[in-house]
């Protein structure tokens, strides 16, 4: 059910943003007089299209969702009637078709702004951001942070919930140095910590920027209670009911549900023998796990899914809602702060100062969109934008066959007075088209290595 959710708001997302890109594309040229042929969502065998308006335009949904176009009247791309020359892309002045090639990237920046409005007046919902526990001797240890202390602002800014702590930590690390934490500790009272990032290579490296700074987010304490069992499953056979406490498994005691958890993985198609508490009186049952693969591994499974205590998540919960006006606002600052965080990043990436395996592809972004569907409308609002945002700067990057390398070219045009010849178009379009095939082998295998552990 899961994998069905996340396909469908993957395609919904893409959709989404896909159409918006175009439309910028086809909207700016429709008003500047450019006569459009095509709007295509998709690419592939067309599941729906439609020839309507003066210029007769096809409208279409294609079945591959992974893109769209904007076919225009183009002379390098097939004979015009003279009597619509005038309305063809190549014949049009160089800052009309700059305002057109810029719309696309530009609207999903309007995207982004649009889906964060509406997501801080319908409120978000977060956790705060409480330190769970501390790495002994790591940067956040030698700072002074300890577990339970939470984090009210990073380098003086607000920050009410882990997502807006984790986006100001890594945008201060990304500068290196020092990253200033205003602290309430547990007990009361608000301090100040330096974390000194002097000793670390990159921030952005394999293991998660909170993990390289040696800090665990705050987690539910999950006991080793049996909150509910799988019909049919190896829990329910051997007579697990919900309620039952785990005692201990093979004479050894169970100390959380994490801890049985890995018990259990550890010894799949075998016999455990289980000592429960059950409604004030001790048990023993026998139990026999199954066998699943996971990442090509071969490990233990029962069914069994453990008791959450609601009221402890609700306590560290905080929902962040503004009025209309303060909400645009806010989405446009936030919109602005993370296009220039993505940019940064981008860079590090490129200077070898974070670890490719942060780029990530379809694969991934379909559970993240999963995954924010099921949260609820405001997380996947938040989701939608951050890929607006994303594939805004994506476009814009000076790579030929991609919008910034045609606005390269444009404004290339505008200081030589001239445009660019048709070979050096041509070597720019198969080196864009090698660097977007790496970048997208790179995604692809980032999201099964990830996928496969």
């Amino acid at each position: 059910m899961s994998v069905l959710i996340s396909v469908i708001a993957f395609v919904a997302a893409v959709s989404i943003l896909v159409g918006i890109h175009e439309f910028g594309h086809f909207w700016v040229a429709k008003k500047l007089g450019v006569k459009v042929l095509k709007f295509s969502i998709g690419f592939g065998k067309p599941l729906w299209k439609r020839v309507a308006g003066a210029d007769r335009t096809e409208y279409m949904v294609a079945a591959i969702p992974l893109g769209g176009y904007v076919k225009m009247l183009d002379e390098r791309e097939g004979r015009v009637d003279p009597a619509e020359r005038h309305r063809a892309f190549n014949r049009q002045p160089v800052g009309t078709r700059i305002a057109i090639v810029a719309a696309g990237p530009l609207f999903n920046f309007l995207l982004a702004i649009a889906a964060y409005w509406v997501m801080f007046m319908i409120g978000v919902t977060g956790v705060k951001p409480v330190i769970g526990d501390v790495a002994p001797d790591s940067v956040a240890a030698r700072a002074g942070l300890e577990s339970g202390d939470q984090i009210v602002a990073v380098d003086g800014e607000r920050t009410p919930t882990w997502e807006t702590a984790s986006i100001g930590i890594i945008d201060q690390a990304l500068d290196g140095g020092e990253v200033l934490l205003t602290v309430q500790a547990q007990a009361g009272g608000t301090s100040q910590y330096v974390l000194d990032l002097g000793e670390i290579r990159q921030i952005l490296g394999e293991e998660s920027p909170l993990e390289t700074l040696g800090i665990t987010p705050w987690q539910p304490t999950i006991e080793a209670v049996i909150g509910g069992v799988t019909t049919g499953g190896a829990a329910e056979r051997a007579g697990l009911r919900t309620g039952d406490r785990l005692v201990s498994a093979d004479g050894q005691p169970i100390k959380g549900w994490q801890a049985w958890v890995d018990y259990v993985r550890a010894h799949p198609n075998e016999d455990i023998r289980l000592e429960i508490k059950r409604a004030g009186k001790v048990m023993t049952l026998d139990l026999h796990t199954e066998v699943v693969y996971e990442g090509g591994e071969r490990i233990g499974r029962i069914g069994a899914s453990p008791h959450i205590d609601r009221a402890e998540i609700e306590a560290m919960q905080v929902e962040v809602q503004y009025n209309p006006l303060t909400a645009l606002g806010m989405a446009v600052v936030k919109t602005w702060d993370f296009s220039v965080l993505t940019l940064r990043v981008l860079w590090r990436l490129v200077t070898g100062q974070a670890s490719l395996k942060n780029v990530s592809g379809p694969i991934t972004i379909a559970q993240f969109a999963g995954v924010s569907a099921l949260i609820g409308i405001s997380a996947f609002l938040g989701a939608l934008a951050i890929f607006s945002i994303s594939i805004g700067i994506l476009n814009l990057l000076p790579v030929p066959v991609l919008d910034g390398g045609h606005l390269l070219y444009y404004f290339i045009e505008l200081i030589k007075g001239s445009p660019v010849s048709e070979t050096t178009e041509a070597v720019g379009q198969r080196i864009g088209l090698a660097v977007l095939a790496g970048l997208i082998a790179l995604a692809f295998y980032n999201d099964f290595a990830r996928l496969l552990g």
